[in-house]
C-alpha cells in the first residue's frame, strides 16, 4: 500500500525533477485584477520554478494582503518585475530574452499542447473578464489555448495559468 511522501522524500522527488526541467520560463500577468487569482498564480509559478514574472497594468499588487492569503509566501521564491505599461513589459520580456506567447481565446491561436514552449518561453496571461490587451496579443509570436471539452467555454485565469505553465515545464521533460 503507499503512503505518502516525508518531507525528506518530497524534497527528493523534486530535486530530480528540477534536474530534469531545462529551459528558462516566464510569466507575464497583464491586468490580472483579483488578487486570489495573483496569489495562486504566484504560487504555482514558484512551484514550476519560473524564473521571471512581469506584472504590468491593472494587475493586483504581489504586496497586496488578498495575494498574500492565497500566494502563503511563495511570492519570496519569484523575480517579479512590475512595470505600469503593457507595452513596457513587452519590451521588458523580449530584451530577456524570452519568446512571448500568449494564453489566450484568439482567432488563430493554437491548441497549447501543439505548440512547441520549449526553451526560454513567457507565457503571458490577462484580465478576468477582458483577456489580454492588444499590446501583449500583437507582441506575442503566438497565441495558444486550452482544449476544453464541457459546456463552460473559459477558465478561471489562475486555472489556465496553471495549466499553461505545466505544459511548458512538460514539454521540456524526457520522453514528453
Amino acid at each position: 500500500m503507499s503512503r505518502s511522501l516525508g518531507s525528506t522524500d518530497l524534497k527528493r522527488l523534486h530535486r530530480e525533477w528540477r534536474r530534469q526541467a531545462p529551459g528558462r520560463l516566464a510569466l507575464l500577468l497583464d491586468s490580472v485584477a483579483t488578487p486570489a487569482n495573483v496569489g495562486s498564480i504566484l504560487r504555482t509559478a514558484a512551484a514550476l520554478r519560473v524564473d521571471d514574472v512581469w506584472v504590468c497594468g491593472q494587475t493586483a499588487d504581489p504586496s497586496l494582503p488578498g495575494v498574500g492569503k492565497t500566494a502563503l509566501g511563495s511570492e519570496r521564491y519569484l523575480t517579479v518585475h512590475r512595470t505600469e505599461r503593457p507595452d513596457q513589459a513587452v519590451r521588458e520580456v523580449a530584451a530577456a530574452g524570452y519568446r512571448l506567447v500568449a494564453v489566450e481565446l484568439a482567432h488563430g491561436a493554437e491548441p497549447i499542447h501543439a505548440t512547441d514552449l520549449t526553451g526560454s518561453v513567457c507565457l503571458a496571461v490577462g484580465h478576468e473578464d477582458r483577456g489580454l490587451t492588444a499590446a501583449v496579443l500583437d507582441a506575442a509570436e503566438r497565441a495558444v489555448f486550452i482544449p476544453q471539452l464541457g459546456r463552460i467555454g473559459s477558465l478561471n485565469v489562475a486555472t489556465a495559468a496553471s495549466i499553461a505553465l505545466y505544459e511548458a515545464r512538460r514539454q521540456a521533460w524526457p520522453g514528453a
